[in-house]
């Protein structure tokens, strides 16, 4: 099924689809066997035609998402639906959707299920859950990515149009490089995060994947806007035009401080990236990326990991024995902090910020790998900490610099697997670099996530 939102809305404008029939269909073709792991609760047909007989009565014209499907990761509420954040002892049921959900809905979306994640929101694997290991789309031996990881997979496989995931540390766009898909990362506070369980609640944000960045970009125009109840919503901010349609320049990192961990193929994958976007009229300016992974290490190196205990503080020292054996490593390292640690380690962030802030004099856009390279789930479980810690090297320091990204496929590794660069700017450049990003999947992209279809230019 081509799942597009742009192929949709065509059919169900022209009266050859119903919201009821692909719902029909959808649920068939997704069955009941989740042998890759991807979601935690699906809901049933019953509970997502109860949504789409709110839509009868509407016009299609007047929502822009009418019927389309959606997977939301089960850390973000949907209303009387189980939240467990992939920890079962942990698990409430809402009695409202977050905020960003419903605002999906009012638009005329249909959630279809709850996805598996690593536990807290805790990791960048996708195999740190007690609902067992997400699978790649491409790859089963292969991890999805995570934390937003059947969120990724379910959009990847075509059993949904787009999905919500969040992204602190990269969790929104790591699974997007691994599963041919776009990823973005809104500038912070633009996505309420209200209804959403928090991993560093200072930092996080509610992530978008689509098939396409042009379906990206429409989601995010009906998911964002400020919002009174989260006291870390930000109103939007006009972009001004930066990324401009040709003569833009885009820095990248120097040769010595790219890194990709002992894989042959990906180097010379992300040059052929960087010769896609000279021909979309991009220049190539080298840049210090030292300030950047500076600030990436603070993430987890730092005291940052001790806004992850404080946001489950009472349930992790209540109930210690439910938490995954590596969460609980991570999350309970964060103890050894003290209040002057946080101090001296925000003094050096804004130092850092000082620095990182001079790269935009010369830049419109800064381009790195999304991650230097992709593990399979044995490799993950053999050594969580390094795997985990080296697929941060480009994403950890977004959210601490007040960034907003986007990544995008670019090209495959001769086994398959996908590999996909990140574009990232200033706050509030959101749909400008969606824009950069629907111009390179032109250039680059063949074929829809997983699911074979043909990317149509």
């Amino acid at each position: 099924m081509n799942l597009q939102i742009s192929h949709l809305r065509k059919l169900y404008l022209s009266g050859a689809l119903k919201p009821t029939d692909l719902l029909r269909q959808l649920d068939a073709e997704i069955g009941k066997e989740d042998s890759r792991n991807i979601w935690i609760r699906r809901l049933t047909l019953d509970e997502m035609m109860a949504y789409v007989k709110r839509l009868e009565s509407k016009s299609i014209a007047d929502l822009p998402l009418y019927g389309v499907p959606f997977a939301i990761k089960d850390n973000i509420d949907l209303a009387g639906i189980p939240t467990t954040a992939a920890c079962p002892e942990y698990a409430y049921i809402p009695t409202v959707s977050a905020t960003v959900v419903q605002k999906l809905i009012d638009a005329g979306a249909i959630p279809i299920g709850k996805t598996n994640l690593d536990q807290f929101a805790t990791g960048l694997v996708g195999t740190r859950s007690p609902y067992g290991a997400c699978q790649n789309s491409f790859n089963p031996d292969y991890i999805s990515g995570g934390s937003s990881a059947g969120s990724a997979v379910s959009v990847a496989l075509g059993m949904a149009s787009f999905s919500l995931g969040t992204d602190t540390a990269g969790s929104g766009r790591v699974p997007a490089s691994f599963n041919n898909l776009v990823g973005h990362k809104p500038s912070c506070g633009l996505l309420s995060t209200s209804g959403v369980v928090p991993a560093c609640r200072t930092l996080d944000c509610v992530s978008i994947f689509a098939l396409t960045a042009e379906d990206a970009a429409q989601v995010l125009e009906s998911a964002q806007g400020f919002d009174e109840e989260d006291a870390y919503s930000r109103k939007a901010v006009a972009e001004v035009l930066t990324i401009a349609e040709k003569g833009f320049t885009f820095g990248v990192p120097k040769q010595d401080q790219l890194a990709f961990f002992n894989n042959n193929e990906t180097p010379e994958l992300f040059k052929q990236a960087i010769e896609q976007l000279k021909a979309l009229g991009g220049k190539a300016v080298e840049i210090d990326f030292e300030p950047f992974l500076e600030t990436a290490r603070l993430l987890y190196e730092g005291p940052w990991v001790a806004e992850r205990y404080a946001a489950i503080r009472e349930f992790f020292e209540a109930k210690p024995e439910a938490i995954f054996p590596v969460t609980k490593q991570i999350i309970g390292g964060a103890t050894k902090f003290s209040a002057a640690d946080t101090y001296l380690s925000q003094y050096k962030l804004k130092a850092l910020q000082r620095k990182a802030e001079a790269v935009w004099n010369d830049i419109d856009v800064m381009v790195t790998p999304t991650a230097g390279t992709i593990y399979t789930i044995d490799e993950v479980n053999a050594d969580p900490i390094r795997c985990n810690s080296n697929l941060g090297y480009y994403t950890n320091f977004m959210n601490l610099l007040d960034l907003s990204a986007t990544a995008v496929p670019t090209g495959f590794q001769q086994d398959g697997m996908p590999f996909g660069i990140t574009v990232c700017a200033p706050a509030f450049k959101d749909m400008q670099l969606l824009t950069l990003a629907a111009k390179v999947q032109k250039h680059s992209a063949k074929t829809l996530g997983a699911t074979g279809l043909p990317f149509v230019k």
